[in-house]
């Protein structure tokens, strides 16, 4: 999808697209990904993403970092695999230390079904066992792009 709705309409080399290959074993998957990034960035303790763009789950998700999941509390691996029951699926995702040393993230939360979970993410106590969103909290601070029916429960 991400190759098809932006990468394949601007101008980036294909030896600069590193995609996550969700159709082999997880373990396996996971592992791959984080040597590649491991490897593009192989002076870092931890890499530093150019940008990275988030969605907001209604349960308050982020990339496959779901509540209550082994992956939300991961602070060594940089990828994991995570099995999802709600999903009936595994996941792969990128972790809170890799995601928080990008140089910039951003939101895109659309709708109004995802009001009450905005708020809570930006607004409520800090819960990211149940709402793993709140773990993304990068030095350089996040950028949400919202449109209105999402923001219509915010504060500010």
């Amino acid at each position: 999808m991400a190759r098809d709705v932006l990468l394949a309409r601007v101008p980036i080399p294909e030896t600069n697209i590193h995609r996550i290959r969700g159709e082999d074993p997880p373990e396996l998957a996971a592992a791959d990904a984080e040597r590649a990034v491991r490897a593009l960035f192989a002076d870092a303790v931890v890499p530093s993403l150019d940008l990275v763009l988030l969605g907001l789950g209604d349960d308050g998700h982020t990339a496959s970092l779901f509540p209550g999941t082994a992956a939300v509390r991961e602070t060594s691996r940089l990828v994991v695999p995570q099995y999802v029951d709600k999903l009936r699926s595994w996941r792969v995702t990128f972790t809170a230390p890799l995601l928080n040393a990008a140089r910039q993230v951003a939101f895109i939360v659309e709708g109004a079904g995802k009001a009450a979970t905005l708020h809570a993410v930006t607004e409520g106590p800090f819960q990211p066992d149940v709402l793993p969103s709140q773990l993304v909290q990068p030095p350089v601070g996040v950028d949400w792009l919202v449109d209105v029916a999402a923001a219509s429960r915010l504060a500010q």
